[in-house]
Protein backbone atom coordinates (compact mmCIF):
# COMPACT_ATOMS: atom_id res chain seq x y z
CA UNK A 1 0.00 0.00 0.00
CA UNK A 2 1.21 3.48 -0.83
CA UNK A 3 1.55 5.96 2.04
CA UNK A 4 2.78 9.54 2.39
CA UNK A 5 6.31 8.10 2.69
CA UNK A 6 6.09 7.19 -1.02
CA UNK A 7 5.19 10.75 -2.05
CA UNK A 8 8.11 12.93 -3.10
CA UNK A 9 8.04 16.59 -2.14
CA UNK A 10 8.57 19.99 -3.70
CA UNK A 11 12.20 20.42 -4.77
CA UNK A 12 12.61 16.80 -5.96
CA UNK A 13 13.89 16.80 -9.58
CA UNK A 14 11.28 14.27 -10.82
CA UNK A 15 8.51 16.80 -10.12
CA UNK A 16 10.07 19.18 -12.67
CA UNK A 17 10.45 16.65 -15.50
CA UNK A 18 8.04 16.12 -18.36
CA UNK A 19 7.02 12.48 -17.85
CA UNK A 20 7.48 9.85 -20.55
CA UNK A 21 4.65 8.17 -22.45
CA UNK A 22 3.54 4.85 -21.01
CA UNK A 23 4.15 1.81 -23.21
CA UNK A 24 1.04 -0.15 -24.18
CA UNK A 25 0.13 -2.87 -23.40
CA UNK A 26 0.70 -1.95 -19.77
CA UNK A 27 3.30 -3.84 -17.79
CA UNK A 28 2.23 -5.57 -14.60
CA UNK A 29 4.24 -2.92 -12.69
CA UNK A 30 2.28 -0.07 -14.35
CA UNK A 31 -1.03 -1.81 -13.62
CA UNK A 32 -0.01 -2.31 -10.00
CA UNK A 33 1.02 1.34 -9.64
CA UNK A 34 -2.27 2.62 -11.12
CA UNK A 35 -4.26 0.36 -8.78
CA UNK A 36 -2.21 1.43 -5.74
CA UNK A 37 -2.46 5.13 -6.60
CA UNK A 38 -6.25 4.93 -6.90
CA UNK A 39 -6.51 2.92 -3.67
CA UNK A 40 -4.32 5.53 -1.94
CA UNK A 41 -6.61 8.40 -2.99
CA UNK A 42 -9.77 6.48 -2.00
CA UNK A 43 -8.25 5.51 1.38
CA UNK A 44 -7.17 9.13 1.99
CA UNK A 45 -10.84 10.16 1.84
CA UNK A 46 -11.84 7.60 4.49
CA UNK A 47 -11.37 9.21 7.92
CA UNK A 48 -10.52 5.93 9.67
CA UNK A 49 -7.99 4.75 7.06
CA UNK A 50 -6.49 8.23 6.67
CA UNK A 51 -5.86 8.40 10.41
CA UNK A 52 -4.55 4.83 10.66
CA UNK A 53 -2.06 5.24 7.79
CA UNK A 54 -1.41 8.98 8.32
CA UNK A 55 -2.63 9.93 4.85
CA UNK A 56 -3.34 13.49 3.79
CA UNK A 57 -6.74 13.82 2.10
CA UNK A 58 -6.42 13.79 -1.68
CA UNK A 59 -8.61 13.84 -4.79
CA UNK A 60 -5.85 12.76 -7.17
CA UNK A 61 -2.23 11.77 -7.52
CA UNK A 62 0.14 11.50 -10.50
CA UNK A 63 2.87 8.90 -11.06
CA UNK A 64 5.68 11.52 -10.88
CA UNK A 65 4.62 12.20 -7.28
CA UNK A 66 5.59 8.60 -6.51
CA UNK A 67 8.90 9.24 -8.30
CA UNK A 68 7.78 7.37 -11.44
CA UNK A 69 8.20 9.71 -14.42
CA UNK A 70 5.39 8.26 -16.55
CA UNK A 71 2.27 9.90 -17.99
CA UNK A 72 -0.25 8.36 -15.61
CA UNK A 73 -2.52 9.87 -12.99
CA UNK A 74 -5.59 8.93 -10.98
CA UNK A 75 -8.53 10.99 -9.80
CA UNK A 76 -11.31 10.12 -7.35
CA UNK A 77 -13.47 13.18 -6.80
CA UNK A 78 -17.13 14.01 -6.37
CA UNK A 79 -18.58 17.04 -8.16
CA UNK A 80 -20.91 19.56 -6.49
CA UNK A 81 -23.91 17.59 -7.77
CA UNK A 82 -22.67 14.32 -6.23
CA UNK A 83 -21.35 12.76 -9.47
CA UNK A 84 -18.26 10.61 -8.81
CA UNK A 85 -15.31 10.82 -11.21
CA UNK A 86 -12.99 7.90 -10.50
CA UNK A 87 -10.35 7.24 -13.15
CA UNK A 88 -6.88 5.80 -13.64
CA UNK A 89 -5.63 7.52 -16.80
CA UNK A 90 -2.74 6.65 -19.07
CA UNK A 91 -1.16 9.00 -21.64
CA UNK A 92 -3.82 11.73 -21.31
CA UNK A 93 -3.93 14.50 -23.92
CA UNK A 94 -5.60 17.88 -23.42
CA UNK A 95 -7.62 18.15 -26.64
CA UNK A 96 -9.71 21.26 -25.98
CA UNK A 97 -10.18 24.02 -23.42
CA UNK A 98 -12.48 26.96 -22.89
CA UNK A 99 -11.25 30.54 -22.83
CA UNK A 100 -12.81 31.38 -19.47
CA UNK A 101 -10.67 31.14 -16.35
CA UNK A 102 -11.71 29.81 -12.95
CA UNK A 103 -9.98 29.00 -9.66
CA UNK A 104 -10.42 27.32 -6.29
CA UNK A 105 -11.16 30.00 -3.66
CA UNK A 106 -8.50 29.77 -0.96
CA UNK A 107 -6.10 28.13 -3.40
CA UNK A 108 -5.19 24.58 -4.35
CA UNK A 109 -3.35 22.00 -2.28
CA UNK A 110 -0.95 19.23 -3.24
CA UNK A 111 0.41 16.09 -1.58
CA UNK A 112 3.89 17.10 -2.77
CA UNK A 113 3.70 20.57 -1.20
CA UNK A 114 3.97 20.62 2.59
CA UNK A 115 4.10 24.37 3.08
CA UNK A 116 1.30 26.89 3.33
CA UNK A 117 0.81 28.73 0.05
CA UNK A 118 -0.87 32.01 -0.75
CA UNK A 119 -2.44 32.85 -4.06
CA UNK A 120 -4.74 31.49 -6.73
CA UNK A 121 -4.00 29.17 -9.64
CA UNK A 122 -5.79 29.96 -12.92
CA UNK A 123 -7.50 27.01 -14.62
CA UNK A 124 -9.70 26.63 -17.69
CA UNK A 125 -13.43 26.59 -16.98
CA UNK A 126 -13.91 23.46 -19.09
CA UNK A 127 -11.53 21.01 -20.72
CA UNK A 128 -11.61 17.88 -22.82
CA UNK A 129 -9.12 15.07 -22.33
CA UNK A 130 -8.48 11.96 -24.39
CA UNK A 131 -6.73 9.13 -22.60
CA UNK A 132 -6.59 5.42 -21.98
CA UNK A 133 -8.61 4.51 -18.90
CA UNK A 134 -7.43 1.52 -16.86
CA UNK A 135 -9.98 -0.46 -14.85
CA UNK A 136 -7.98 -2.61 -12.44
CA UNK A 137 -11.06 -4.67 -11.48
CA UNK A 138 -11.53 -5.93 -15.06
CA UNK A 139 -7.88 -5.42 -16.15
CA UNK A 140 -9.16 -3.48 -19.19
CA UNK A 141 -7.52 -0.49 -20.86
CA UNK A 142 -9.99 1.47 -22.98
CA UNK A 143 -9.86 4.77 -24.91
CA UNK A 144 -11.92 7.49 -23.26
CA UNK A 145 -12.92 11.08 -23.92
CA UNK A 146 -13.72 13.19 -20.86
CA UNK A 147 -15.46 16.57 -20.98
CA UNK A 148 -14.94 18.21 -17.60
CA UNK A 149 -15.75 21.54 -16.06
CA UNK A 150 -15.64 23.46 -12.81
CA UNK A 151 -13.94 21.93 -9.78
CA UNK A 152 -13.61 18.45 -11.33
CA UNK A 153 -11.94 20.00 -14.38
CA UNK A 154 -9.52 21.82 -12.05
CA UNK A 155 -8.56 18.52 -10.37
CA UNK A 156 -7.78 16.89 -13.72
CA UNK A 157 -5.77 19.95 -14.86
CA UNK A 158 -3.76 19.88 -11.59
CA UNK A 159 -2.82 16.22 -12.15
CA UNK A 160 -2.14 16.82 -15.86
CA UNK A 161 0.30 19.56 -14.84
CA UNK A 162 2.20 17.01 -12.72
CA UNK A 163 2.95 14.81 -15.74
CA UNK A 164 4.25 17.92 -17.49
CA UNK A 165 6.63 18.78 -14.66
CA UNK A 166 4.53 21.68 -13.33
CA UNK A 167 3.59 22.31 -9.70
CA UNK A 168 0.68 24.62 -8.93
CA UNK A 169 3.09 26.72 -6.83
CA UNK A 170 4.79 27.86 -10.06
CA UNK A 171 1.61 29.63 -11.17
CA UNK A 172 0.25 31.38 -8.10
CA UNK A 173 -1.24 34.85 -8.41
CA UNK A 174 -2.32 37.20 -5.57
CA UNK A 175 -5.61 37.77 -7.40
CA UNK A 176 -7.30 36.83 -10.68
CA UNK A 177 -9.59 39.76 -11.51
CA UNK A 178 -10.81 38.27 -14.82
CA UNK A 179 -11.50 34.82 -13.33
CA UNK A 180 -14.39 33.37 -11.33
CA UNK A 181 -14.50 30.98 -8.38
CA UNK A 182 -15.25 27.44 -9.67
CA UNK A 183 -18.60 27.02 -7.90
CA UNK A 184 -19.86 30.44 -8.94
CA UNK A 185 -18.83 29.72 -12.55
CA UNK A 186 -20.71 26.37 -12.54
CA UNK A 187 -23.89 28.02 -11.22
CA UNK A 188 -23.68 30.65 -13.97
CA UNK A 189 -23.21 27.94 -16.62
CA UNK A 190 -26.29 26.09 -15.37
CA UNK A 191 -28.33 29.32 -15.33
CA UNK A 192 -27.24 30.09 -18.90
CA UNK A 193 -28.40 26.61 -19.99
CA UNK A 194 -31.89 27.01 -18.51
CA UNK A 195 -34.46 27.70 -21.22
CA UNK A 196 -37.04 30.33 -20.21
Amino acid sequence: MLTMKNVIREGHPTLKKVAKDVQVPLTSADKKLLREMLQFVIASQNDELAERYELRPAVGIAAPQINVSKRMFVVHVTDFDGTLYSYALVNPILKARSSDVIYVPGGEGCLSVDRETEGLTPRYGSVMFEALSYDYKTDQLTPIELKLSGYVGIVFQHEFDHINGILFTSKLFPSLPQAKPAFEWIVEQEEDNVTP
